[in-house]
């Protein structure tokens, strides 16, 4: 059995099925040992990977693309989540929110766990034909502490990851106005990372971690959640179950988990995203930062 640890960058409802991988064995069958920490702050997984305490970091492609050619090499192998599990909270009703809105408003979101949130909503303004300068953000402070000072009026829209936009609007403290895991398209959202170029056994490792990883994604999709209410409420304690419930039927019914495959068109995409924020100076082509061999067998 061969021991494969985890520093992630969070905790969450997007992460299932590593999670479901854990819980039903599909790791232990390919011979992994698999265990996940969440440190804080969140950039130790950086640390855990060049001390050798972990064999992949769980997070945004993000990083991996801004520190090519400028210190430690990062190299993604698989993909978890494909798509932004963020939403737009506003005050208007569903219908009446339109992107046009935006230039002269302020969105919150938070900026405490990295660069993604900000770049995908910048992103998404841009693909609106908005420029995102036209746009005030605070996003300096916490996520709770935004959506507290929301509720209290403090600016005009609210990024913030789905399920808990789901229940500020079941408790009336906001509404969801553009669910980004149905509208905002595909991206590799949370990815898995290693240090340093690519060797063949770790691929091969790297490999059998895709394919339980793949098993979990199959079963998900195959299952009702209702099905493992008790699973996913002991994962995720401090969510009421009808909105786990809820965002999980979203995230199966809209593509949030495909396959480990990172997908070309999909990373293209985000590449904009990320050159956009300063993050890179051009777009990185897919087989300058990927390892492709992991997952070749979704290609």
């Amino acid at each position: 059995m061969i021991d494969f640890h985890i520093s992630a960058t969070g905790h969450s409802l997007n992460y299932l099925p590593e999670y479901v991988a854990v819980w039903k064995g599909y790791f232990e069958e390919e011979g992994l040992r698999v265990t996940a920490e969440v440190p804080k702050p969140w950039d130790l997984v950086l640390e855990a990977l060049r001390g050798g305490t972990a064999q992949a970091v769980l997070g945004g492609i993000w990083v991996p693309s801004m520190y090519l050619g400028r210190s430690t090499r990062f190299t993604p192998f698989a993909q978890v989540a494909a798509r932004a599990p963020l939403a737009v909270v506003g005050r208007e009703k569903a219908e009446d929110f339109d992107w046009t809105k935006l230039p002269g408003k302020v969105v919150m979101m938070k900026g405490s766990n990295g660069a993604s949130v900000g770049l995908f909503l910048k992103l998404c303004l841009g693909e609106h034909g908005i420029d995102p300068a036209r746009v005030g953000y605070v996003q300096d402070l916490d996520g709770a502490m935004l959506s507290e000072l929301f509720h209290g009026g403090m600016g005009d829209y609210l990024v913030i990851d789905y399920p808990n936009a789901l229940r500020m609007e079941a408790q009336g403290r906001g509404r969801v106005v553009q669910p980004l895991p149905i509208t905002g398209g595909n991206v590799p959202w949370s990815v898995y990372y290693a240090k340093d170029e690519s060797t063949p056994e770790r691929q091969e490792v790297q490999a059998r971690f895709a394919s339980a990883l793949d098993r979990g994604m199959k079963w998900i999709k195959a299952s009702d959640p209702e099905d493992y209410a008790d699973f996913l409420a002991a994962t995720f304690p401090a969510l009421p179950i009808d909105i786990l419930l809820a965002a999980a039927r979203t995230y199966i019914d809209h593509g949030m988990w495909t396959t480990p495959r990172i997908d070309p068109d999909a990373y293209l995409r985000w590449q904009g995203g990320i050159v956009a924020g300063h993050l890179a100076n051009a777009p990185i082509a897919y087989e300058r930062l990927i390892d492709p061999v992991p997952t070749s067998r979704w290609a």
